[in-house]
């Protein structure tokens, strides 16, 4: 009787893997990730193997390629390390892309009218603003959590779409560039209010540098960060152990949305030299892959953010070259990440079938 009521598939966490078994799931789930591509890329009568050369020459094959790289691979960066904190905490931080736009908002108030100010001056008030836009966005939803016990997930994503309207607020209202004809837009910034270029390539790079380590350390050697890892494990043992549970939600969710702020400054200011829509370029939501693929470990951020950013740039280089539409390349880094996923999900958890014994 009680097989029968058993479920046929049932999911058990695993023992926690060692590090070299981790790595070798990971190099095997990325060997997998490139055969599922290279099946699909058959599917379509090209040889994978030209095609996979191709996206790594397309990435990295000229300095102005690995430029490329590196600038979609910082506000990526950027926002996985701001979601790492909140995940490491277990608060689900859905919410990056409207986190990332505010901190657009509150930096482009400066960028156009305060762009005579001496260039060091305003492009540190701009980072600054950024943060603080950033993060009373991520503090919106910690105090509703931590008040009211709301859903942190729906709250942060409903967000998402209130600040993206707030961006079509600014570009048809009070900041659209009188001079723009017919189509509304926010005016380009000044070269004072724009991000200075070191090696080719926006300073957001070093920012971006800077916060790993930054990351790391706050994590692994502050009070704050051990309060953060207590939290997430359990919030009963914080509040046993005399935590201010509350406090540290909403604190490190104003640093995480505070992160997300300087990304969508880096991105107005460095890449875009305005805000628009397209500011965020989808990396609020795609940053959440790369901290979970690292593990909340701000240095495998690093690695995993490169992996992406190069697919998605020799991607781009790889439709023109085949003459393929862009939905393929959208289709073969969905199966590549869909797969390294599934394998990253059997490091942690195994099925059992119904009547198998579990040790």
């Amino acid at each position: 009787m009680k097989q029968a009521n058993e479920p046929l598939v049932r999911v058990v966490k695993k023992t926690e893997l060692t590090g070299g078994k981790l790595a070798l799931f990971s190099l095997g789930g990325l060997f997998l990730a490139l055969i599922a591509g290279g099946i699909f890329i058959l599917a379509l009568g090209k040889n994978p193997f030209s095609v996979y050369q191709t996206i790594f020459l397309g990435a990295f094959r000229s300095k102005m390629a690995m430029q490329g790289t590196i600038k979609i691979a910082i506000p990526l960066l950027i926002t996985s390390l701001a979601i790492t904190l909140a995940f490491k905490m277990k608060f689900w931080n859905i919410g990056g892309e409207g986190q990332i736009i505010m901190g657009g908002i509150f930096a482009t108030y400066f960028a156009l009218f305060h762009s005579d100010w001496p260039h060091w001056l305003l492009l540190i008030v701009m980072l600054l603003a950024g943060m603080i836009g950033g993060g009373l966005w991520g503090l919106i939803p910690a105090f509703f959590k931590s008040k009211f016990g709301t859903n942190e997930t729906l709250f942060t994503l409903m967000l998402n779409y209130i600040a993206l309207y707030m961006i079509k607020y600014f570009t048809e209202g009070p900041w659209r560039d009188p001079t723009s004809s017919g189509f509304p837009k926010i005016a380009t910034f000044v070269p004072n209010a724009q991000l200075d270029k070191v090696f080719g390539v926006h300073a957001g790079w070093i920012i971006a540098v800077i916060l790993v380590f930054l990351v790391f350390f706050y994590l692994q050697y502050t009070k704050q960060g051990y309060e953060i890892a207590v939290v997430g494990e359990s919030q009963n043992t914080a509040r046993y152990a005399g935590m201010n549970v509350s406090r540290i939600v909403m604190r490190t969710m104003f640093l995480s949305g505070a992160i997300c702020g300087i990304a969508g400054m880096t991105q107005a200011t460095g890449a875009a030299y305005t805000l628009g829509e397209s500011i965020t370029g989808g990396v609020g939501f795609t940053a959440i892959i790369v901290a979970w693929l690292a593990r909340l470990n701000p240095f495998f951020s690093v690695f995993f953010t490169l992996f992406l950013s190069a697919l998605q740039k020799g991607s781009s280089v790889m439709q023109s070259a085949f003459g393929l539409s862009t939905y393929v390349s959208d289709v073969l880094q969905g199966i590549i990440l869909f797969v390294i996923l599934g394998v990253d999900f059997f490091t942690q958890y195994k099925l059992v079938f119904r009547g198998a014994h579990t040790k």
